[in-house]
C-alpha cells in the first residue's frame, strides 16, 4: 500500500541527480534535502540548471540518473501518487486565457477535488485582492493581476510541495508583500517550499535555506534562519 501523501512530503531528498539532454549535461550530480516547514531559495546564473531541477522535482521530468525521494516515495511512484500534492508556479501562468479568473480557479478547485469549491474560490479571490477583476477573461488582465491568480491557482488545493520559478515577476509592492506572506504561510503549514529567484530583497527574512547552482553543480548549500538580503548576496557570490 502506498503511503499517504501528507506523510510522504515532509521532505524531498535528491541524491546524485543528473540530467542529460543529448550531449549537454544540465545537472551533474546534485544532492541536497528540502524540508517541510522551511523556505528554500534556489539561485544561479542563466543555464545553471535551475529550471531543469524544478522540472524534475515537479515530476514533469525524470532524472537521467540519481535518486529523488518524496519522503520515502521514489520519483517514479510520486509521479502517480503525489502529483496532486505538488504545485508549480512557472513562467507560464497555466491559466486558460479565454476563461475568467473565477472560472479558472473554480476549474482547478474541482480538478483537485476541493470541498466547497465555490466558497474556497471566493476566499482566494479575496485573499489575492482579485475580486474586482474576477469575472474578466484572463487575456484582458495585466501581468501582475495574472500572477496573483496564478498564485491562487497554485495554493488553493493546499499543496505539500510548492515550487516557484521567479514568482515576483510583474508584481507591485503590494503583490510582493502578498507573495511573501503566502510563501511564509505555506511553510508554516508544513509544506516543502522551493523558490527560484534573484530578488534577494523580496526573499529577505523568508528564506532559511540557500542553494546555488553553477554549471549544473551545487556550489552552495547553506541553512540559516531568516537570512538577510546581505547574507543571501554574500553566499551567492562566495
Amino acid at each position: 500500500m502506498s503511503p499517504e501523501p501528507m506523510a510522504s512530503l515532509d521532505q524531498v531528498t535528491f541524491k546524485g541527480v543528473r540530467k542529460r539532454f543529448g550531449r549537454h549535461l544540465a545537472l551533474a550530480g546534485i544532492s541536497a534535502e528540502l524540508r517541510g516547514g522551511e523556505v528554500s531559495l534556489l539561485m544561479g546564473p542563466n543555464g545553471a540548471g535551475k529550471s531543469t531541477l524544478l522540472g524534475i522535482l515537479s515530476t514533469l521530468s525524470r532524472p537521467t540518473s540519481g535518486e529523488v525521494l518524496y519522503g520515502e516515495l521514489p520519483h517514479a511512484e510520486a509521479e502517480v501518487e503525489l502529483r496532486g500534492e505538488i504545485a508549480l508556479v512557472a513562467h507560464a501562468p497555466m491559466l486558460y486565457r479565454h476563461l475568467t479568473g473565477r472560472e479558472n480557479l473554480r476549474f482547478f478547485a474541482e480538478l483537485h477535488g476541493v470541498v466547497r469549491a465555490e466558497q474556497v474560490v471566493t476566499r482566494w479571490l479575496e485573499r489575492v485582492s482579485m475580486v474586482h477583476a474576477a469575472d474578466r477573461p484572463v487575456a484582458e488582465l495585466s501581468r501582475g493581476m495574472t500572477q496573483r491568480l496564478t498564485l491562487a491557482r497554485a495554493l488553493l488545493p493546499g499543496p505539500r510541495l510548492l515550487l516557484m520559478d521567479e514568482p515576483f515577476t510583474g508584481l507591485d509592492r503590494d503583490g510582493v508583500a502578498l507573495l511573501r506572506r503566502e510563501i511564509t504561510g505555506a511553510a508554516e503549514q508544513g509544506a516543502v517550499v522551493l523558490v527560484v529567484s534573484h530578488d534577494v530583497e523580496a526573499m529577505e527574512g523568508v528564506a532559511g535555506h540557500l542553494l546555488v547552482l553553477r554549471a549544473g553543480r551545487l556550489a552552495e548549500d547553506q541553512r540559516e534562519l531568516a537570512m538577510s538580503a546581505r547574507q543571501l548576496k554574500e553566499a551567492y557570490h562566495a
